[in-house]
């Protein structure tokens, strides 16, 4: 392939390859964009581009970045499309060498996972079902929360399911997860019960709709948007109103702590790491494993806090 003749055009092509051949999501090319498009103008303002810059070079804007005071994993995430985009070059031939190849980033900073304990979880689910203008607005926000909470999906995962992986009274649901990867999660009966609930209602609001002379929705959750379905901005709303309505902490509460709490109560019950790990759909059990963590934070919290040999003011005995 010729080398593009622009940074733009290097950034579009590689942004293409990514969603043609491994299925990224839209807001990862979207970051992708971003990263890309700041170390550009960056090269830009060096009198240097993309085909040009060697190794010193991405590592002086690395270091530029770091001046700036931006966060490791800011660093960390552009330093990440650097590379990708460099590799996507040189397999293109449009470099001889990869200048990126052997740079190493700041890494991340391990932190847990922000999770929900099972009361709190009780009263998310029983605020959702006393939350909404309507009955079906009920319905749908009791069937949003148990999904959630029984599968461990990613919310993007479950905005846009497609109605038609709810049909027949699904024991499990077929999910397409990142890059295109397809999984199985099973539901719980509470789910189930919730799904069937919201499937009798929204059929009866869309067969009104159609009356009316709309098109029919092929998603479960079908919004009149521009994506055809619940966006994700308006789920983490959601969430954080029922996280007031049921008295827990809205700092605590997103989408994505339902979803670590999904592994973490599986852990603490016995589930293994790599059962976890496919239903979660992680792509390396590594990211998984740091739930282990997370439940032994809360068990050295409990010993500390309950044992009596941990308490300060614990009597001398004999």
């Amino acid at each position: 392939m010729t080398t593009p003749s622009s940074q733009d055009l290097w950034i579009s092509t590689f942004l293409e390859a990514q969603a043609a051949e491994l299925g990224a999501a839209t807001n990862t090319l979207l970051a992708y964009g971003r990263d890309l498009k700041d170390f550009s103008d960056w090269l830009v303002r060096c009198k240097s581009d993309f085909a040009e810059a060697d190794r010193d070079r991405i590592e002086g804007y690395l270091i530029d970045c770091d001046a700036q005071g931006l966060s490791r994993s800011t660093r960390a995430r552009r330093l990440s499309a650097i590379k990708q985009l460099y590799r996507f070059a040189f397999e293109e031939g449009w470099l001889d060498s990869n200048p990126a190849i052997q740079i190493k980033g700041p890494g991340r900073a391990k932190r847990l996972p922000k999770t929900l304990d099972v009361p709190e979880i009780d009263r998310l689910l029983s605020a959702a079902r006393r939350t909404g203008r309507s009955d079906a607005d009920k319905i749908r926000n009791t069937c949003l929360m148990e999904l959630l909470y029984a599968t461990g999906m990613r919310v993007t995962e479950l905005v846009s399911l497609p109605v038609s992986s709810a049909r027949g009274d699904p024991q499990m649901l077929l999910v397409l997860g990142k890059g295109g990867k397809e999984r199985m999660v099973p539901l719980s009966p509470p789910a189930r019960e919730a799904l069937s609930n919201w499937l009798k209602a929204r059929d009866a609001a869309e067969e009104q709709a159609i009356a009316k002379g709309a098109q029919a929705s092929r998603f479960l959750f079908p919004s009149r948007g521009k994506s055809g379905h619940l966006t994700r901005h308006r789920f983490f709303l959601l969430v954080k109103e029922l996280a007031v309505e049921g008295g827990v902490s809205p700092e605590k509460v997103t989408p994505h702590t339902l979803r670590h709490a999904f592994a973490t109560h599986l852990l603490a019950n016995g589930a293994d790491l790599r059962s976890i790990q496919t239903l979660l759909g992680h792509a390396d059990v590594a990211t998984t494993e740091i739930y282990t963590h997370v439940l032994d934070e809360r068990l050295t919290e409990l010993v500390l806090k309950h044992h009596p040999l941990a308490k300060d003011d614990r009597s001398d005995q004999g």
